[in-house]
């Protein structure tokens, strides 16, 4: 592989802390002077804004312009959703406006699902660390401008990593479910290429489901911020369900506020967008 460049002369819903900062991914890291460097799929890449002008550049699998095209969704037009979206009401508003530079990324299925394994009960530092150390210890290295990354992990690179070895990387009670799961996969018990090809999400959702570590929140993300890009989908955490309650539901005791009260209303307001609308409102209520 040999570096790359790519110029992007012109993207109006393309803002870095927007994208990577929105909890959707976990190894795109803020460098000194603003941009951001990060490894997917193969991949060692910078994205820099200057003005409404992004640049690419790194170590890159295939085609850059492909690749990027792909990875940022940039077929999709933002704009026209957020004008969609803009219409539910003046807080959908508000937040699209706060947010407005997000891009929910097409990431690597087997990489998302293992990475929001690791995500339950963690916080964001302690996940990219995990997440560090299993690529540094399992991946494959990529030499670029001085520095070396480390790939992801297949699961053909895991197949005789041990529980304990799990343990030793600081993943807790995390540890057995991240060596079932990879079993799982390797065995076939849940075939990923197959679900590309179901069309109904709730049969994909209830396949998930039986990945060890995968609850309704976590099959929810993957489904989202997977290249599976099921944009219907509704993923609640606490911040989710905080700001829905708020502005929605007005529960006294939000703790009270179930899942299913919460996705009849995403449903209703926000279509086959529920997603999209899912990252404004949380970035919002998160950062804001």
């Amino acid at each position: 592989m040999k570096e790359q460049k790519y110029v992007l002369n012109s993207c109006d819903s393309f803002e870095l802390s927007h994208i990577f900062d929105c909890g959707q991914c976990f190894r795109w890291n803020k460098q000194e002077d603003g941009s951001y460097t990060g490894i997917f799929k193969g991949n060692v890449l910078n994205v820099q804004k200057d003005g409404n002008k992004v640049e690419f550049k790194g170590i890159c699998d295939g085609n850059l312009q492909e690749v990027v095209t792909e990875y940022f969704d940039l077929n999709r037009d933002y704009e026209i959703i957020k004008k969609t979206l803009s219409k539910v009401d003046t807080n959908v508003s508000t937040s699209i406006k706060y947010g407005s530079g997000i891009r929910i990324l097409n990431q690597d299925l087997w990489e998302t699902i293992i990475s929001f394994i690791i995500s339950a009960n963690n916080n964001i530092p302690r996940i990219k660390g995990i997440i560090e150390r299993l690529s540094l210890n399992y991946g494959d290295a990529i030499e670029w401008n001085g520095s070396k990354y480390y790939t992801f992990p297949t699961p053909e690179q895991l197949i005789d990593v041990k529980v304990e070895d799990y343990r030793k990387l600081g993943l807790g009670f995390r540890d057995v479910r991240l060596y079932e799961t990879t079993h799982m996969i390797l065995d076939k018990k849940v075939d990923l290429q197959e679900l590309y090809k179901e069309p109904d999400t709730v049969k994909v959702r209830e396949k998930l489901l039986t990945l060890s570590g995968v609850g309704p929140k976590v099959a929810d993300c993957v489904l989202l911020f997977s290249d599976l890009k099921r944009l219907e989908v509704f993923p609640i955490d606490v911040w989710v369900r905080r700001v829905m309650n708020e502005l929605y539901i007005k529960n006294e005791d939000e703790t009270k506020v179930n899942k299913r009260q919460i996705e009849k209303i995403a449903q209703e307001k926000f279509g086959n967008l529920a997603g999209i609308a899912q990252q404004y409102l949380f970035y919002w209520k998160r950062e804001a």
